[in-house]
């Protein structure tokens, strides 16, 4: 015989961990299913790799320009999926209502802009397997340690999430896209990617040097294709944009 109250009812929030979970698996599917969002993450940095590596276009300076360009690419894969995708992607949620009805959750704000970061580096994993297949393909000899790798790419991460996030919760939906693609064409040329910083005047280097992009292509290069320990100066100008960007976007995300 059961006992009485076996069945009652427990209102409550689901813990915290358990719902920041759940929204970042929600998170990823819907990242992956978008097929704007998969050309923009996906095809994009691909054909820029294959294209710039196989036509020489641009000169990179000595040695090949695969090893020149992978790491940029990779640096680029991280922007349009961090900031450029998801500030497209959650200004659209925000103007239809969809942050609105997240916000009447036990799911906390920050813990929103945590499962979407998450969600970001699972998609990352992916596209940084796809894109060194590519670039191994094309004859990219990469070196340096691993780990410092993965630093970079979640600092960086980290950085461009909380920028594109501070720029969905702040701006209406149609001036996000349009700014968001205007940044990422702008980072695109000036940010070190394909085209060397050296190749622009001294005055603008050390300006688009402290650019979180730069940052990133700059630091990856350094492991990848010259094989250094730690980029240090590198990762503290990532680990200060993730700041800025994360705290702002906390501070200032409206939900609707």
């Amino acid at each position: 015989m059961t006992a009485t109250g076996t069945f009652t009812p427990r209102p409550g929030a689901a813990p915290l961990g358990r719902m920041i979970r759940a929204q970042a698996a929600l998170e990823t599917r819907m990242l992956l299913r978008n097929g704007e969002q998969l050309l923009l993450t996906v095809v994009i940095p691909t054909l820029l790799l294959v294209l710039f590596s196989a036509v020489d276009i641009i000169d990179t300076g000595a040695g090949r320009a695969v090893d020149f360009l992978a790491p940029g690419v990779l640096a680029l894969a991280v922007m349009s999926t961090a900031f450029t995708g998801q500030a497209i992607a959650t200004g659209f949620e925000r103007r239809y209502g969809v942050l609105k009805r997240l916000a009447a959750s036990p799911l906390p704000r920050w813990g929103l802009m945590t499962a979407k970061t998450c969600a970001v580096l699972v998609t990352e994993v992916f596209q940084v397997a796809l894109l060194t297949v590519v670039a191994l393909a094309l004859g990219w000899s990469p070196q340096g340690n691993p780990l410092a790798v993965a630093a970079l790419l979640v600092l960086g991460t980290a950085a461009f999430s909380g920028l594109g996030l501070l720029m969905a919760g702040t701006l209406r939906a149609e001036a996000t896209l349009a700014a968001a693609n205007l940044v990422f064409l702008l980072l695109l040329v000036g940010g070190g990617v394909i085209v060397p910083l050296t190749k622009f005047p001294d005055a603008a280097q050390t300006v688009l040097g402290l650019l979180p992009i730069s940052a990133l292509s700059d630091g990856l290069r350094a492991v990848l294709q010259h094989g250094a320990a730690l980029p240090w100066g590198d990762l503290g100008t990532l680990a200060v944009w993730a700041v800025l960007g994360l705290g702002a976007a906390a501070r200032f995300f409206r939900w609707e």
